[in-house]
């Protein structure tokens, strides 16, 4: 590849669809990696099935809508919708069976670990009498047999369900006489477990069960055969932005989306050939969708076999640490706030800090309002519950309750309706633009005068996923930045686009202030001094911002980015971004937080760059359809700590990352002799603007130092 290929070339882009399995295929490698536990590494597959079921539901479904519907739409890298349909489901169809040769190597390991999932023939007469007591009491009453021929029509079966088909045939004849289909019931789990046997578990599948006793739901048939299918709908939900009752519009739309148009079909490799074709014309779903998979359909319920029994085949148990500064205040969250800016680092360090800022904030009769965004939360979320108790005793709270969170718009019409029950005034945002910025304020007044104290996040309200996600948090009381929160709260409840000091916002100023800050490292390159940009995203999609980098190689910039997940730049390629190195950290904690640093003359990390974390991608969605926040961090511990520690530590991992090829490719980093994790380094260190009075248990590498071993890389 060189520069007069590829500069004016669609193919400067790497598709994004293409990219995103490609992403799935490093989760999916992790489930080999001997690094892991076995029963994690059970979890990463269970983990990529999942992702491929969203996948599916969401970017498939949206291909197939586009043909349907006849748009030419071409992607940026020059393809079709029928291009990308085509080496989109060549490439998942190719990740399927990577699934299903790694489950067998792992159903041998856990045999292997006494973890057994047992078939019909491993059955003994005390197991067969166990389970149809279980059938009897449990499942027989759940289940609908029914037949599925001409005057009856195939039952539906909603998003993601699974469906179980029996051939049957009359015993006296020898001839068979239908197809017999239950669909499997939600409530019941897919992996039933036979009461416990020390030190072995034993674990039977469903389907299998059922296949077992189906003469009861079918009597006087035999079976001669059986398997599971599975379906995925298109997930998309259409409602409208101006209807009167928006909550009640997208309610209507949320039960439109159960049935929506199937997309994809996969049938076990058990059944006959004709019965995925037949089933999946009956559904609409073309022959093109319709995957036979030899060993498991459904990989996702993988998980339930992850159990606590075998703690030696799992991580082992980390409990995040809370920032000892707050506990030096004797946990008193603006005290520890006033004194200087503080950043949690999640889920090295625990998100009760922000459960607790919240708490302390109902509580306290001298804070007057609270101002909260929440776009993902837990079901029984602390921090629904906070504002609640803070409504209750009459202070002023207003939340942005986010309805279009894909997949827990549901969960959000439920806490506003509870919210607005004790008097919140819950906003639903502005009518074109999710709004994604994690974002509290608090108002809290302070003797004669009104002070206000900011949190500001890369990560959700969800005190589930911090446990997993790796965020920022970040606490400030610095006036310029608390009020720059209330203007751009004012902008989502108000609609009025506001003039702030020092966040940068989209829709409006994220993009223009990134575009000034790399064109200001090309001024550096040009005046005799380094260029050096850092980047941590998840995605990196949008092409006028790759363009950009693009450019900035060219002029001298040098690039390292971390990006989980999508990434259509190709980087290393001469004469057009040699200059630009992307990595991905893939292991125990999902990458989450965006930082964006800016060498500002000298190379990174340095005392005098310019940092930045921030809600978004550098996806367009993000910069042009979407409320987020960019906030600068020029405290000098805090800059230290995203920078100096958290950056470089990403930078220097060689244990869990991968490296992307010009060709888009990604190949693992071989560690050698620097064997390196940064996770491993930040759950045995305390952060520094955290750290407080406790003393580091493991030498913390010192801010800015290791400049070199990071150029290296």
């Amino acid at each position: 590849m060189t520069e007069e290929s590829l500069k004016d070339s669609p193919a400067r882009f790497v598709n994004r669809e293409l990219s995103w399995l490609d992403f799935n295929q490093r989760v999916i490698e992790e489930s080999e990696n001997p690094r892991n536990p076995l029963l994690e590494r059970v979890r990463f597959l269970s983990i990529s099935a999942g992702n491929l079921d969203e996948f599916y539901s969401v970017r498939v479904a949206g291909l197939v809508d586009q043909l349907s519907k006849g748009a030419a739409v071409i992607s940026p890298d020059g393809m079709t919708p029928t291009q990308q349909l085509e080496a989109v489901r060549h490439k998942a169809w190719g990740l399927q069976q990577e699934q299903q040769r790694v489950w067998t190597s792992l159903r041998a390991e856990l045999a292997g670990e006494a973890i057994s999932i047992c078939t019909a023939e491993d059955l003994d007469e005390e197991d067969k009498k166990s389970l149809s007591a279980l059938f009897d009491e449990q499942i027989f009453s759940v289940l609908t047999p029914l037949a599925v021929d001409p005057t009856h029509p195939l039952p539906f079966i909603p998003n993601m369900g699974q469906a179980l088909v029996l051939c049957l045939k009359d015993p006296t004849t020898g001839q068979h006489v239908m197809d017999g289909i239950v669909v499997l019931p939600a409530s019941i789990p897919r992996f039933l477990r036979f009461p416990s046997v020390k030190p072995a578990l034993r674990f039977v599948v469903l389907e299998d069960v059922i296949t077992l006793f189906a003469s009861r739901l079918f009597p006087g048939m035999t079976i001669t055969g059986a398997g599971v299918l599975r379906v995925i709908r298109d997930t998309d939900v259409e409602f409208e932005d101006e209807a009167e009752d928006l909550v009640r519009s997208y309610e209507t739309a949320l039960k439109k989306r159960r049935r929506g148009v199937s997309i994809h079909l996969e049938v076990e490799g058990s059944l006959p050939e004709r019965i995925g074709r037949e089933i999946g014309a009956e559904m609409g779903i073309s022959q093109g969708q319709v995957v036979a998979l030899p060993e498991m359909v459904g990989m996702v319920d993988l998980k339930q076999l992850v159990v606590a029994d075998r703690p030696d085949l799992l991580f082992s148990p980390y409990t995040p640490r809370f920032p000892q500064r707050v506990l030096d205040y004797d946990g008193d969250c603006f005290a520890a706030i006033r004194a200087k800016d503080l950043v949690v680092h999640h889920p090295f360090e625990s998100f009760d800090v922000v459960v607790q800022f919240l708490q302390q904030a109902a509580r306290d009769p001298d804070v007057l309002a609270i101002k909260q965004t929440l776009y993902r939360t837990s079901r029984d979320s602390p921090i629904v519950r906070a504002l609640i108790q803070a409504a209750e005793a009459g202070k002023s709270v207003t939340a942005v309750v986010e309805l279009r969170a894909r997949f827990d718009e549901e969960a959000n019409i439920r806490l506003s309706r509870a919210l607005e029950a004790v008097g919140v005034q819950v906003v639903y945002g502005l009518a074109h633009y999710k709004t994604h910025a994690k974002m509290s304020l608090v108002v809290r007044r302070e003797g004669a005068h009104l002070q206000s104290y900011a949190h500001f996040g890369t990560g959700n309200y969800h005190p589930v996923t911090a446990r997993i996600y790796t965020d920022i948090s970040f606490f400030t009381c610095d006036p310029v930045l608390v009020e720059d929160a209330a203007r751009l709260f004012n902008y989502v409840t108000g609609c009025a686009v506001p003039d702030l000091k020092e966040v940068a916002f989209s829709p409006i100023t994220i993009r223009p202030t990134i575009e000034a800050l790399v064109r200001e490292e090309m001024e550096h390159v040009k005046a005799g001094r380094p260029g050096h940009i850092w980047l941590k995203v998840n995605s990196l999609v949008d092409t006028k911002l790759i363009d950009l980098l693009y450019e900035a190689s060219q002029a001298g910039v040098r690039v390292n980015a971390v990006v989980r997940g999508m990434c259509c730049l190709r980087p290393g390629v001469p004469g057009l971004s040699e200059r630009i190195q992307v990595r991905s950290i893939v292991g125990r904690f999902l990458e989450h937080s965006r930082v964006f640093a800016f060498g500002n003359g000298r190379y990174l990390p340095s005392r005098q760059a310019k940092v930045f974390i921030s809600s978004a991608d550098w996806m367009t969605r993000n910069m042009d359809r979407r409320v987020e926040e960019m906030v600068p961090i020029t405290n000098p511990t805090v800059h230290a700590q995203i920078l100096g520690q958290i950056m470089t530590v990403n930078m220097r991992d060689t244990l869990q990352s991968w490296m992307m090829q010009p060709d888009g490719a990604w190949r693992r980093v071989s560690a050698g002799k620097r064997q390196f994790s940064a996770h491993d380094y930040f759950m045995n260190n305390p952060s520094l603007s955290g750290r407080g009075s406790a003393a580091p248990t493991t030498p913390l590498l010192e801010p800015y130092a290791g400049i070199d071993a990071v150029r290296e890389g």
